[in-house]
């Protein structure tokens, strides 16, 4: 009975999550989604973009936007200090980085203790987060990568900068674009 133990508890699936602070909260993408975590690099600020767009960098040549989920999600801008750090988000197609106050522990979860985000939650909260988990230090919510990468606002974003590269006769890519191309 101790070997049929042994293999039940190899076969339970975990999640390994990259955790983070943002706003007093342990926040966490699953390790997979992460790329790398980063000291703060000088991130330069882009004229006429919105306040969750903290700014650019260059990451060995790539330039990297800077999004501020704190503001995404309608609180005070992260405060830079000798703790704010960079998690650059892997994508095949283009680099994003998270600004967050500092970095925490690189948990292992399994899968079971994973819970859906509580329903009270803003409906902006609600599609940035994939799970809970409750932990001896307590909870951490677990972000939904696609949902920051493939989101409508990162999507305005791009399709500006699409925009900015197609004929002037083109026709934009959707409503944001046409705005911003309007303004250029």
């Amino acid at each position: 009975m101790g070997d049929a133990q042994v293999d039940e508890e190899q076969d339970e699936a975990e999640v390994r999550l990259v955790c983070f602070w943002i706003a007093g909260q342990e926040l966490a993408l699953p390790i997979e989604a992460v790329r790398e975590t980063i000291p703060l690099l000088p991130i330069t600020r882009v004229f006429l973009t919105p306040p969750w767009l903290s700014g650019i960098f260059s990451l060995r040549g790539e330039i990297v936007p800077v999004l501020d989920l704190a503001q995404w999600l309608g609180l005070p801008a992260t405060t830079v200090s000798d703790e704010t750090r960079l998690v650059v988000l892997r994508h095949p197609a283009r680099a994003v980085a998270i600004l967050v106050d500092g970095m925490a522990q690189l948990r292992t979860v399994p899968e079971r203790d994973l819970a859906p985000p509580p329903s009270t939650l803003s409906i902006e909260q609600l599609s940035l987060l994939s799970a809970v988990a409750a932990t001896p230090t307590g909870t951490v919510r677990v972000l939904a990568p696609a949902a920051i990468m493939g989101g409508e606002r990162l999507a305005a974003l791009s399709g500006a900068a699409l925009s900015e590269a197609a004929p002037p006769d083109a026709a934009p890519a959707d409503k944001a674009s046409a705005d911003i191309a309007r303004f250029q």
